[in-house]
């Protein structure tokens, strides 16, 4: 069963058509990359999962909870970690429960509870994100931008927590992602967007294969 889908998507800021007749699905416990280049409309393909846009023509369909950890992060700076992964609870109608299960999927951040969440480093404030979405208790999760400014190896840490959420509690991870080699090797699924449109889909290793993506997204020649 799908958890997220989104069928013939079409999304206009004014005069300027962001997303244009997209089809993406997301299904029970999958791991599904999204990738494209800055402005394809990636951002506002999450903003329309998350019913912060309006379309102009299509459908969005949630089964579940979906929750989302933003690009940047944004966190609440002055609140301690633990204040975080509450506010995650509240803002998801989840109550403010209790943090215990959070510290267990992301140990790292048992030592960090009552430190002010705008002193951690960008890869410790990343954990933070995914753990105050986990509040929530979602079926799918929503990743916008894991990698952004982060070192890769603090990059390599988050994506081996993600594997572990998935194949430990079935959950379902939407990456949106521009580091293309990243999400690829990660997830299952894929799909490249570009100018408001999705111009590939398949499995994930056929793309990470195909002259198109090489060329585009991993930096390889075009034959």
């Amino acid at each position: 069963m799908n958890v997220a889908e989104v069928a013939g998507l079409t999304v206009r800021y004014g005069g300027a058509t962001a997303l244009d007749g997209v089809d993406l699905t997301v299904a029970e416990g999958d791991l599904v990359a999204l990738i494209g280049p800055n402005g394809a409309g990636k951002t506002t393909l999450v903003k329309a999962l998350s019913g912060l846009v309006r379309p102009a023509a299509g459908r969005v369909t949630v089964r579940g909870r979906l929750a989302q950890v933003p690009e940047g992060r944004e966190m609440f700076g002055d609140l301690s970690v633990d204040d975080n992964l509450r506010l995650g609870g509240w803002r998801n109608g989840r109550g403010g429960r209790d943090t215990t299960e959070i510290y267990r999927l992301l140990p790292a951040l048992d030592g960090l509870r009552r430190r002010r969440a705008g002193l951690l480093s960008g890869g410790e404030q990343q954990m933070v994100a995914i753990g105050r979405a986990l509040m929530a208790r979602p079926d799918v999760l929503v990743v916008d931008e894991l990698s952004l400014g982060l070192a890769p190896l603090v990059v390599t840490d988050l994506i081996a927590h993600l594997r572990t959420l998935n194949a430990e509690r079935g959950l379902a991870v939407l990456l949106i992602e521009q580091n293309a080699r990243l999400a690829l090797d990660l997830c299952r699924r894929a799909y490249v967007l570009e100018a408001g449109r999705i111009v590939l889909h398949g499995p994930a290793d056929d793309l990470a294969h195909n002259q198109r993506v090489t060329a585009a997204y991993l930096g390889g020649p075009v034959r």
